[in-house]
């Protein structure tokens, strides 16, 4: 009986750890959030690692308006760079952006000024 116990003790033990490393295999998820006076025409991410830009991430057509929010959801945990691409087309690159759980980016007039303002000192360089 008593190893019945202890075997059963030793699997239960097993499916926990399996069910943790299933769980944290899981994707993440990011909200977008805009808070700017700009729609955001085009998102697109890549991890740190890559040297180009992954898909279009709004799907054709899509924006992100005004005080909406727009979510992207089972993206692997790491480091990633986001292109975001406002309806001037300017560009704002934000870069080594750790996900390690679901978060909110917020999108305000100051930050996508400021980002679009490094993205170009960047990009004359």
């Amino acid at each position: 009986m008593n190893n019945v116990r202890n075997n059963l003790g030793k699997i239960a033990f097993g499916c926990a750890l399996l069910c943790s490393a299933n769980a944290l295999a899981e994707g993440v998820s990011i909200t977008f959030k805009n808070s700017s006076k700009w729609e955001i025409h085009h998102l697109f991410l890549s991890t740190t690692k890559e040297k180009e830009w992954g898909p279009e991430q709004l799907g054709k057509d899509q924006v992100i308006g005004t005080g909406d929010t727009f979510t992207l959801t089972d993206i692997d945990p790491g480091k990633y760079d986001m292109k975001l691409v406002d309806e001037d087309e300017d560009e704002c690159i934000l870069t080594g952006v750790k996900l390690a759980s679901d978060q909110v980016v917020e999108i305000t007039d100051k930050d996508l000024i400021a980002c679009q303002s490094e993205t170009e000192e960047a990009s004359e360089e």
